[in-house]
Order: C-alpha cells, then sequence, then structure tokens
C-alpha cells in the first residue's frame, strides 16, 4: 500500500488510526492514539505534546507480509520534540528499529543538529549507530566522526573524529581547519557537559602540536565548567622558561577556585590561587601566591637565604540591609619586587572602598551607608610601600577615616543645601625627617555646610550663587624639628560665597551644531594666609588643568584651602555633528587680588595672574579620538605642561598614544615620558602588536613590546617580545618572550560570569 504525499499546505498531523499501527510504535493495543494539538513554530514546543506523531514524506510504503513501512522522498518527522529529516526511512515494526538513509538530520530538543550518512535509531529517535556521522554544537563547534553510537539523547560515542569549532573552507573542504583535535575515541556527554577524547592530539593547520592519551573540556553549552584555562608561556633573563597552566575549579554554581602553578626551569615553581565566592548578601574574591626561594637578581641568579615567599589580594563587601554595606581588602607580599620577579598581572587593581596607588598596597576595612540624600562611612586603612624609597613604618596607620553628608529633602532658600563631616586619625611609626625619633600622630576633624541654587533667565543667562562655611579642628603629637616631640591643637574657619555665570549660545548650521558659552566665576573668601598653618597631609598632589578651573577651592583634600578674593573665567566651543563627531575647545584662566604662597610655584596658581589653560578634545572621525591639555606661562608663552593622547579603533587597527611633558611634577623634577600600545592587522588574519613606554626626558625605553599574532573565530595567537630597561634595586634591565594562545570553547569556560 502506497500513500502519495500531501501538498505542504495539508500535511498534517498524522494520531491514532491506521497510521499510528505501522509507523514508529510499539504493539497496536499498548499504545493509546495521540491527540493532536495545534503546530507550534519552536523546537521545544511543536504542538505534538508527548505522543504526539508528525510525518510528512513523497511516498509512504506499508509491507504487511514484511511488518516493514517504508517513507521516501523529502522525509521528515517529528516526535517528542525531535526532528528527523532524510531521504529514506525505513520502519522494522518487529523490531521497532529505524534505518535513515541519504542525508540524514536529527534536530534535538535543545536545538543542537546531527548528521549522517546512514543512520540506525530506536523508535524514540533516543539511540542508535550511525555512519559518517557529523554534529552542529553550540557555538558554531562541529564535530565528525567515521562512525559513532548515540547511546542516549545526552551521550554520543564516536570512532575516529574531529572537534573544531574553526570554519570548515567550502571552496576547499580537505584544508585543514585553523585548529582542531583528532582522536581514537571522542564521548560528548550533554548531560555532565563534558566532552571526553582518547589518544587526543591538537592540530593547527594541520600540524600536531599537542597529545595526550586522556583530554577532555566542557561542551560548548555549558555555562560554567572545570577545566584547563589558556596557559601562559614566558621564555625570560629571569625565570628561564616558564610555563603556567590555571585550571578552574567550579566548586558550585556560586564559588570557584583557579591553581595556576608556574613551572620555572631557572628557578623554582610558584603557584597561584584565585578563590571567589558569591553569598547572597555579597561576595569575596581572593588572590594567593607561594614559592619556597631564595631572592633573585635581574638574571635570575639566586642570593640570599631560602625562604617561604607569598602573596595575598583579596576584597569582599557584604549588605548589612536595605543601605547598609561593610567590605575589607588584604594586600600584602613577603617581597616589594615578587610581582616584578614572577610576572603577577592586576595587582592594582581597584579593591576595597579607598583605591591603591601604583607600587603600593592598601589594606582596609570600611562600612558605609548610603541612601539618596545622605551617605556615611568610616574606615581603617594600611599601607604597605613597594617603590625603591618607601619606608613602610613612615607611612601612617588610617584609622579611623569618617566622611558623611546629608542633603534634605526640601529645598533651602530655592537651592540645594549640603551637611557634610570628615575626621582622620593618623599614626606614624617612626618620623619622616628622624629616624631614631617616633613619627607624628595627627587628627583631624571638619564639619561644614555648602548651599548652591541655580537661575535660568529667558535670554539663555544662567547664574548660579554659591557658599560654604567649613570648621576644622587639628590635633597634632610628636611634631618634627624645631618642635620635636611637641604636641598643638589648631582650630580654624574657612568658607567661600561667590557666583558662576555662562551665556551659551547656540546655532543650527546644516547638520551640525554650533556652541559658544563664555564662563565665570566670582568668590570670595577670608584671607588664609594670616590663619594658622598645618600639616599639608592630603591637599600636595595638585594639577592646574581644565577640570578645576571653575572651581572655587582648587587644592584636593581638607588640609588647604584656597582664600582671597578670585575671579576665574573661561570660553568654551563645541561642534557638534548628527553623525556623531563632536569637537570641543575650552580656554580659561584664573585672576585673584593677591598672591597666595600656599599654592606650589609648579602648579601657575601662585601669582594674582594664572598661567592660561587650553584643553581640547573630539571625535573628528568615527573610530578616532583625541584628548589634549596645556598649559601656558603668560609672560612669555612658555609651554609648563602639556599632555596629550589619541585613540584609534578600526576593523584592522586599534591603539591609543599618550604623550606627557611637566616642567616641574609634583616630585620638583621636570617630566617627560611617551607611551603607546596596539595592534594592525596587515593582511588577512595576521598582524602585529606593539607597545613601548619611553621616558624622554633621560632618553631610556622603560618598556618595549613587539609581536606577531594570528586571529580568526576560533584562534588568538600571540609571539610578543618584551625588554624592560628598568633598575629597581636587585632588579636590572630584562627580556623576555610571551606566547599568548587562546583556542575558542577550550579554556575560561564561563569563568568571567
Amino acid at each position: 500500500m502506497s500513500h502519495a504525499r500531501r501538498p505542504a499546505g495539508s500535511a498534517g498531523l498524522f494520531a491514532g488510526g491506521a497510521l499510528m499501527a505501522l509507523a514508529f510504535a510499539a504493539p497496536v493495543a499498548a499504545r493509546e492514539p495521540a491527540t493532536a494539538t495545534v503546530p507550534s513554530a519552536t523546537s521545544e514546543d511543536d504542538g505534538l505534546g508527548d505522543r504526539g506523531f508528525y510525518l510528512e514524506s513523497d511516498l509512504l510504503i506499508q509491507d504487511d507480509g514484511q511488518k516493514m513501512v517504508t517513507a521516501r522522498g523529502d522525509v521528515e518527522i517529528r516526535y517528542r520534540g525531535r526532528t528527523l529529516r532524510a531521504g529514506q526511512v525505513i520502519y522494522d515494526i518487529k523490531s521497532g528499529v529505524i534505518t535513515a538513509r541519504d542525508k540524514v538530520v536529527i534536530i534535538d530538543p535543545s536545538g543542537a543538529v546531527s548528521f549522517a550518512d546512514v543512520m540506525i535509531l530506536d523508535e524514540d529517535l533516543r539511540a542508535g549507530v550511525a555512519q559518517g556521522f557529523s554534529a552542529r554544537l553550540a557555538n558554531n563547534v562541529k564535530i565528525a566522526a567515521a562512525t559513532a553510537v548515540r547511546r542516549s539523547d545526552t551521550v554520543n560515542e564516536l570512532n575516529k573524529a574531529i572537534y573544531t569549532p574553526c570554519e570548515i573552507c567550502a571552496s576547499d573542504p580537505a584544508r585543514p581547519p585553523t585548529w582542531s583535535i583528532r582522536a581514537d575515541k571522542v564521548v560528548e556527554d550533554r548531560g555532565k557537559q563534558i566532552i571526553y577524547y582518547r589518544n587526543a592530539v591538537i592540530e593547527m593547520f594541520g600540524v600536531p602540536i599537542f597529545y595526550a592519551p586522556v583530554f577532555w573540556h566542557p561542551d560548548p553549552s555549558a555555562e560554567r565548567k572545570s577545566g584547563l584555562l589558556p596557559p601562559t608561556i614566558v621564555a625570560s633573563e629571569r625565570r628561564g622558561l616558564s610555563y603556567e597552566q590555571p585550571y578552574a575549579l567550579i566548586i558550585s554554581p556560586s564559588e570557584d577556585l583557579v591553581i595556576s602553578p608556574q613551572l620555572n626551569t631557572s628557578v623554582n615553581p610558584f603557584v597561584n590561587f584565585q578563590w571567589r565566592k558569591r553569598f547572597e548578601n555579597g561576595q569575596i574574591n581572593a588572590r594567593a601566591g607561594y614559592t619556597y626561594e631564595h631572592d633573585l637578581d635581574g638574571d635570575g641568579d639566586r642570593i640570599g637565604d631560602q625562604t617561604s615567599r607569598s602573596y595575598i589580594l583579596a576584597d569582599g563587601a557584604f549588605d548589612l540591609g536595605e543601605h547598609w554595606r561593610w567590605g575589607f581588602a588584604a594586600e600584602r607580599t613577603s617581597d616589594d619586587l615578587l610581582f616584578d620577579k614572577y610576572d603577577i598581572n592586576d595587582v592594582y587593581a581597584q579593591r576595597g572602598l579607598v583605591a591603591s596607588d601604583d607600587k603600593r598596597l592598601t589594606s582596609q576595612i570600611f562600612a558605609l551607608r548610603q541612601d539618596e540624600r545622605s551617605y556615611f562611612s568610616i574606615a581603617a586603612i594600611s599601607i604597605q610601600g613597594l617603590r625603591p624609597d618607601d619606608n613602610d613604618r613612615t607611612f601612617p596607620t588610617i584609622a579611623p577615616l569618617i566622611e558623611g553628608y546629608w542633603e534634605p529633602a526640601a529645598p533651602v532658600f530655592g537651592g540645594r543645601l549640603r551637611v557634610r563631616g570628615r575626621a582622620v586619625g593618623l599614626t606614624r611609626e617612626q618620623s619622616q625627617f628622624v629616624a631614631s625619633q617616633p613619627g607624628t600622630d595627627s587628627q583631624r576633624a571638619s564639619a561644614g555646610v555648602d548651599w548652591r541654587r541655580t537661575f535660568t533667565f529667558d535670554s539663555g543667562l544662567r547664574l548660579s550663587p554659591f557658599a560654604e562655611a567649613r570648621a576644622d579642628l587639628f590635633a597634632v603629637s610628636d611634631l618634627p624639628p624645631p618642635n620635636l616631640g611637641q604636641s598643638d591643637t589648631v582650630t580654624r574657619a574657612v568658607g567661600v560665597v561667590g557666583f558662576d555665570a555662562s551665556y551659551p549660545v547656540y546655532r543650527r548650521d546644516g547638520d551640525r551644531t554650533v556652541i559658544l558659552e563664555p564662563l565665570l566665576q566670582v568668590a570670595l573668601s577670608p584671607d588664609t594666609r594670616t590663619q594658622p598653618l598645618v600639616a599639608n597631609e592630603g591637599s600636595s598632589v595638585l594639577e592646574f588643568d581644565e577640570t578645576n578651573l571653575l572651581r572655587a577651592d582648587k587644592f584636593p583634600g581638607f588640609d588647604l584651602y584656597e582664600g582671597g578674593q578670585r575671579v576665574n573665567v573661561g570660553a568654551r566651543a563645541t561642534v557638534l555633528h548628527d553623525d556623531g563627531r563632536a569637537v570641543s575647545l575650552l580656554v580659561g584662566r584664573s585672576f585673584r587680588a593677591e598672591p597666595d604662597p600656599q599654592f606650589p610655584k609648579r602648579s601657575g596658581l601662585q601669582p594674582t595672574s594664572s598661567d592660561w589653560i587650553v584643553a581640547a578634545e573630539g571625535t573628528p572621525v568615527r573610530g578616532f579620538n583625541f584628548f589634549t591639555r596645556a598649559r601656558f606661562d603668560p609672560k612669555n608663552w612658555d609651554l609648563q605642561r602639556v599632555e596629550l593622547g589619541m585613540n584609534v579603533d578600526f576593523d584592522r587597527a586599534q591603539g591609543f598614544v599618550r604623550y606627557l611633558r611637566d616642567n616641574q611634577d609634583i616630585t620638583g623634577v621636570q617630566r617627560e615620558d611617551l607611551d603607546f600600545a596596539g595592534e594592525v592587522m596587515i593582511a588577512g588574519n595576521w598582524g602585529v602588536t606593539f607597545a613601548g613606554v619611553r621616558d624622554v626626558e633621560s632618553d631610556v625605553w622603560r618598556r618595549q613590546e613587539v609581536g606577531a599574532l594570528y586571529r580568526d573565530d576560533c584562534l588568538d595567537l600571540a609571539v610578543v617580545w618584551v625588554h624592560e630597561e628598568t633598575y629597581n634595586r636587585s632588579l636590572g634591565p630584562s627580556d623576555s618572550v610571551i606566547l599568548r594562545l587562546t583556542l575558542a570553547t577550550l579554556g575560561d569556560k564561563g569563568y568571567r560570569q
């Protein structure tokens, strides 16, 4: 008996009755007729339910004598969320075996697609064997084998198999992919989300580069899974040949551990750990490292005694309710040069409430409360210095550090009122000036209010009057010479009143908008030169630029306060294009009634007329942006300080360059630096990478990098030469070669999540 194919518009659901008796069924008496439902567009819910069945073909033949049903010509079968397509399907009713031939395709409910020349399956389309098998998994991963055994929905066993996430050349299928894994046997276990290999060989461009008798990695569909992360391979003068292989252990959905042993040919191994744990109300991220080794010089020669050497970099934060939060940061190392000797990365990242400085480690514990109208924090901080001239005994222990502010919800005199407070205690073990004397201890408490209101007139004029008043209390003990060992208490009152004014003028010109905006600030304060001097702990780092041109008090911190009568003026011009291009320029300077010796001479703010400030930034073309800021002496137009940089981000080139020249930086010396980094794809998938840090003033390249790279959708490979021209105690200049290799779907699987 044969049935011709129904037209596509009428191809429907065959349920119960004769067709269920002759296709993909157990004995008729054992199965109830299925009830058809409305078909759905998704494979997960196709409208058939658990027992609904769909069959479509050009020709359907039933052989009652042989108990065989044959479907031929564009066969499509749907059952329990699975779809089978083939040129021919034969169903043996007696054995319940289905044989599919000619471009066989099976689509699982998960979306995984399998292909074969011939596939033999059970009646549920779950288990079977295949010849000429291949499959497309998540992330465009392809896997193929000479033969395959389908144990269940989730387990496939493949013989003489190959795995690759790379694209296959359509014009030359025999051309090897960028990288692949070949193995005698592969087991794909989607239930455990693991792919296992026996006698695995990793190939790049068809060339074997790695062999393992047993190998495994997470299934591409796995969100988080234990396994190897990308290794780091370095050849350096300090450690010889170094191979660091991280392994990620996913302990639970909220906890993981990465163990990264670093094996070196010239020095003892160094092992790194990173542990992360999420809790219902917070998280902890802890890094640590350990080795048992002598001290090392720049050539990797052992000096001194052999001992334990380690570090810890950890932080955590936890919610204590709707508005309260507490946290900590622990940053310590046994050796000041440990991070440099063993190439530990991301050391000075932000941890805790207070940011670390370069070559400084900050340990702290803090608590804070914050809502829409108020903020309060209290912290204790300890610092370890890693710079050559750092002496930890002279660094203060900061405890407590208290900050807070509060704003009432209702306007006060039509404007915004803010109440602020700050207190800090500093304790030093050793004097900064006389090593045999105890360090100067100090405490400071400040309380104040500030108010601001903004008026915008019909003409476009914007006027913002403001006022601030603050009272400070300073208590100092163990003063340095000439008051060695003495104590002192100082009170101070400071404040300012004034206004900001601006008058922006807009003009529309074709596809662009031009904005010209004159800026003015007038500020009046008591003369702070007549007030008692206090220790300058937090206001020494001052750069006069466009960021503080229109600030009534240009000093950072609380120790120094700008006083007297002054006027800050500026003008800003901006051009905005509809396609996102933009350019802006700001010019300004500051004037005061009397010179202020509180400002360092290098700042350009000490005399009655300040240096000129010029700043510009913009995106003149898509993918390119720049910035520049400069400070000029108004007497002779000498360039006192200039900083400029640019970023590029095009399809085949990315990078940045920064240049800084300062006639006198905060340490009192002239500084001129140039640093840059980037990569350019020269031809196809091949490119170069480069970076450099040059001390122009000393005519020295502090760091140079140059390398070659290859990158496509499934491989990122770079070989980079690095030279460091740095003298830091026992460490001198060094050279190293770094291999960076990342294979798509291997390593780092879900670890960043």
